[in-house]
Formats: structure tokens, C-alpha cells, sequence
């Protein structure tokens, strides 16, 4: 009897160039062929024409909403001036009424400006500048007076007077609480994401709760695993992550705080992930870890921005996941040659010396404090340079092989998620991959 498929998908060639046919039924992968001969059945079919059929590809650490409205926001990244900063914020100005939302300042221009400085940028409509490190939100006169009279809370810094200077700390849910308003879309971004071959994402809030969770589930098609507090709960719509640790080196906590709440995501069999962007919040969480009877599988090291040689080896023997951002190579590593010691940066966003090392790594882009896009990523990982063409850390280099598994979950597999694409990667140096298919559970939502 002939076997019936929903779709069949012929001519196409897997990463090594060999001949390759997948047939799919309910979502998943029912039948494949890698010799010559191809999947036969009836079915719709639909022909690669030689394109390379792979796993679609999984941010592991990326900020949903946070990414979305930087969407419907002000850019200030390319901004090298104040007057070119000025310049952008009065061109998205208009409804006085309305907020000017902006993002990717660059302390370099003009210092971290207070209310009284911003006053004079845009004095007239409410301002929220995010700086480029997502950590600070800066607001002008207009934008303090919309938090109302009620008290305000220790993220927002005030000066010897106890004025509010306008410079906000890590106060991103109070702030989205206390101002209120509409969530940002995530329409726009789940389709921008499958264009790129993102067939699942791992959102990294470390305030994710059960009001984030219903933000996003079904939001986007994307398979979607949801990082957050203790008190995020199991859901639809989502996989339940780890336990996130937002760790600050200026400001950390006890460590027998954050031993507890290891023991806490331990009594949920959770595992616990940690912000991780020095080597002081490095040091300080494997400590915890080590006071909390060790690492589990599934802990993660996010970012893991700064790692010396000499911690490679403590953490393969703990076990741990290190969730890396080479992206972050191509997006500042000029600014990082400008300002890290020549001698540290090859510390900087390891990658080939952990695999070596036995590290198991995974990919994600922290977007939007880094490019969405994973191919920018992915080119990073085998060439390993800044946008200005310099090389950092050359020996951190990997091959195609290496650097797409940091994003696909496992080889074609029957059985597996019909979570595929289709697509074209260049072999020339500073190439981008270019999708032309994206499928989510069999389900076509991207096509060229």
C-alpha cells in the first residue's frame, strides 16, 4: 500500500551535500530518504530544487518583548553625536500626548543624561531612552511626571535632594507596570524570526511571570520556552525554562540568597540559569552552585561574556550549558577593541576552545541588546569578526558544522517535529544564509 504524507519535500541536500527527501504526516517527520532514490508516497509535494533541508534554527536567549517594541521604536545605535541623538528623538516626536520611546544609546556620546539634559533634547513630550546594555532607562521631566506621586521604588535613582535624576536601574517591569498602556506586538516579530528560519525561541526574562507568560504564549508561532521567577507557573502555549538569576556585579546579592533560590528552583525541578556578562557574576554563581551542592544538567551560564582558559575545564567537569552570543563579536567588538586590554580578548564570547574543552554550548542572540538575526551569528561563529572587519579571538572560531548546531536541536530524524527549513548558505567568507522555507510542526509559515 502506497503511504500517504502531507507533504513531501524532494531534491534537496543535506549539510554535507548528500541527496535528501523527507515526507511528513501529523506534524511530524514520518519517512527520509538520504541515498539517491527518494520518499515515496502521495502527497503534496513541494521541490528544494537542491537547497540545503535542515532543523529549523532556536534562539536560546532572546527578549520577546523587549525585541518587539524596539520594533515600533527609535534607533539610536548609529548616533555617534548628541545633536545626531537630538536629531532622531524630535523626528519620531509628534502627539505630545504620546511617549517617544528610543533604545540603543550609546553612553559614549554624551555620559548617561538626567532629566534636566534630556529636558533640553525633547522638552516638551515624554522621553524613555533604554541605553545600549538594556540596564538603564532614561526619562526626561515629562516622562517622571507620568509615574505619578506614588512612591518610587529603590531602581530609580534619586540625587542628594532625593529628586529623581530620570536614570532608572533594572526597573523594566515596574516601569511597563507603572505606565501602562498596550504590550507591543508580537505579530510582526514571529513572522520577521521565521523569515530568518527561527522555528523556536527561548525568552530570558529573569522577571518572567505568570502576566509575561500569557503575553506570550500563542503569540508567535514559534515553539517557545519561557525562562522566569520561581513563581512562573507550567502553562499552554509554552515549555516551562530555568530559573533566572539576574546577577550584577555592582550589586550582588548575599550569596546565601541566591544559594536559597537555587534550593528553591531545585524543589520545582527546575534547573537555573544566570546572567553571567563579567567574570565577578561568574565567579560569584559557580560559587553558589558550589554551595548548593553543585550544578544539575540543564543549568545554564548565559552570555558568559568573559570566561578564562582556566574555568574552561571546572565547567565541563560541573556540567553546565554555557548560552553564548557570537553575534556580539560582529555587533561590538569594536567598541571592545577600543576598550578591553588586548590581552583579555580572546576571553571574550568563547566558543571553540569550550567545545574542545567539552563544554556544551548553545547559541541565542540576546535581542534586542544584539541582532536577531542568527545568521549574523552564525557567520560570526566561523569568521569571528567585529563590523569593521578586525578578528577577535581567532582560535574561537568554529566550522559550519559546529556553529549550526548551536542553533539546531539534532539531525533529521524521523520522529521528530516536522520543525524545519530550507535553505542556502554560502561558502564565501561573510556570507549570510538566505531561507526560502520555514515549516512549524508541517505547518508552511515562511515561503520565498
Amino acid at each position: 500500500m502506497t503511504p500517504s504524507f502531507d507533504l513531501i519535500i524532494r531534491n534537496a541536500r543535506d549539510m554535507t551535500g548528500k541527496p535528501v527527501s523527507v515526507g511528513i504526516r501529523d506534524g511530524m517527520i514520518a519517512a527520509i530518504e538520504s541515498t539517491e532514490s527518494t520518499v515515496e508516497g502521495a502527497g503534496a509535494e513541494y521541490d528544494a530544487h537542491g537547497q540545503t533541508l535542515g532543523s529549523g534554527l532556536h534562539d536560546h536567549h532572546i527578549h520577546l518583548l523587549a525585541t518587539a517594541a524596539r520594533m515600533e521604536s527609535a534607533n539610536l545605535s548609529d548616533c555617534r553625536t548628541e545633536d545626531a541623538v537630538i536629531a532622531r528623538l524630535r523626528t519620531h516626536s509628534g502627539d505630545t500626548n504620546a511617549w517617544v520611546r528610543a533604545f540603543g544609546y550609546d553612553e559614549r556620546v554624551a555620559g548617561l543624561p538626567d532629566r534636566d539634559q534630556l529636558d533640553i533634547w525633547l522638552p516638551q513630550q515624554p522621553v524613555r531612552i533604554q541605553d545600549r546594555t538594556g540596564g538603564y532607562w532614561l526619562l526626561n521631566s515629562a516622562g517622571l511626571a507620568r509615574l505619578g506621586k506614588q512612591s518610587l521604588p529603590s531602581c530609580v535613582e534619586r540625587d542628594a535632594d532625593g529628586r529623581p535624576t530620570g536614570r532608572i536601574w533594572r526597573g523594566d517591569k515596574w516601569l511597563r507596570e507603572r505606565i501602562g498602556g498596550s504590550p507591543p506586538s508580537l505579530a510582526a516579530l514571529g513572522q520577521t524570526l521565521a523569515q530568518w528560519g527561527v522555528t523556536g525561541v527561548t525568552d530570558a526574562g529573569a522577571s518572567n511571570e505568570i502576566d509575561e507568560a500569557k503575553l506570550l504564549a500563542g503569540a508567535i508561532r514559534q515553539r517557545l520556552i519561557i525562562m522566569g521567577t520561581e513563581a512562573l507557573p507550567n502553562g499552554e502555549g509554552y515549555a516551562l525554562g530555568a530559573v533566572k538569576l539576574l546577577l550584577d556585579e555592582n550589586d550582588l546579592p548575599p550569596i546565601e540568597q541566591t544559594v536559597a533560590r537555587i534550593a528553591a528552583a531545585r524543589a520545582l525541578n527546575r534547573t537555573v540559569a544566570a546572567h553571567c556578562a563579567t567574570l565577578g557574576e561568574l565567579l560569584f554563581y559557580l560559587e553558589a552552585l558550589r554551595q548548593s551542592g553543585g550544578a544539575r544538567t540543564g543549568d545554564r551560564i548565559e552570555h558568559g561574556s568573559v570566561i578564562p582558559e582556566s574555568l574552561i575545564g571546572d565547567i565541563a567537569a560541573a556540567g553546565l550549558t554555557v548560552v553564548t552570543q557570537p553575534n556580539f563579536i560582529h555587533d561590538r567588538g569594536d567598541r571592545y577593541r577600543a576598550q578591553i586590554d588586548k590581552s583579555e580578548l580572546n576571553d571574550l564570547y568563547r566558543l571553540g576552545s569550550l567545545l574542545r574543552g567539552g563544554v556544551r554550548v548553545l547559541g541565542g542572540s540576546d535581542a534586542p541588546y544584539g541582532d536577531a538575526n542568527p545568521w549574523i551569528a552564525l557567520r560570526a561563529a566561523l569568521d569571528r569578526r567585529t563590523g569593521d572587519g578586525a578578528v577577535i579571538g581567532a582560535g574561537e572560531a568554529v566550522n559550519r558544522s559546529a556553529a549550526l548546531a548551536l542553533y539546531q536541536h539534532a539531525p533529521l530524524t524521523v520522529g521528530a517535529p516536522a520543525d524545519l527549513i530550507l535553505y542556502d548558505w554560502p561558502e564565501e567568507t561573510g556570507s549570510l544564509g538566505e531561507v526560502s522555507l520555514t515549516l512549524i510542526g508541517g505547518d508552511i509559515v515562511w515561503q520565498r
